[in-house]
């Protein structure tokens, strides 16, 4: 069996986990997440403590136990503490200002970029050149953050360009006479 599969997920206070048919509902502080279950798993509630365990002994099932495990274990941590993404701009001039659902980039092209945030994703401006993603579903803060990324990505020769926080940038170096 998996490994990760065979940990149990445990569900804290406040958060409600509802398994209908073929859906699994997890609503907390933060909102509420959807997942359609798998039928390769079997999900056990007992007092609090979530199980995947395979419905049969193929190697699929084994697998797809892990992967429903950690899917919901993402969601009870989204929907308690939430997830964010840290990007840097890192250029003259480059600038980011969030304005309510939108999220307004000057990243070095003759006109900004004025990006949408989807409903349950905020973007904010602790500083004019740092962008932080927080939202309650990991896929789409992640999601979110590559598609801001991909605006600008950072160039190999200067380093310019939208990073995340913790990116690391080889500089190349030039060509010489």
């Amino acid at each position: 069996m998996s490994r990760v599969g065979k940990m149990p997920v445990v569900v804290p206070q406040g958060v409600d986990v509802a398994m209908k048919d073929d859906q699994i509902n997890v609503k907390g502080g933060l909102g509420t997440l959807a997942l359609t279950q798998n039928a390769l798993v079997t999900i056990k509630n007992d007092a609090g403590k979530l199980t995947f365990v395979p419905a049969n002994d193929s190697r699929e099932a084994n697998a797809m136990s892990g992967t429903m495990r950690q899917l919901v274990n993402n969601m009870v941590t989204g929907v308690t503490k939430g997830f964010e993404k840290k990007l840097s701009l890192v250029g003259v001039g480059y600038k980011a200002q969030a304005q309510g659902a939108k999220l307004n980039l000057t990243v070095g092209y003759s006109h900004p970029v004025i990006m949408d945030m989807p409903a349950g994703i905020t973007a904010t401006t602790p500083t004019p050149t740092e962008v932080v993603i927080k939202g309650s579903d990991r896929q789409r803060v992640g999601q979110i953050a590559a598609e801001v990324r991909a605006v600008r990505p950072p160039e190999p020769y200067k380093g310019k360009g939208i990073r995340y926080a913790d990116e690391k940038i080889t500089i190349k170096e030039t060509k010489k006479k």
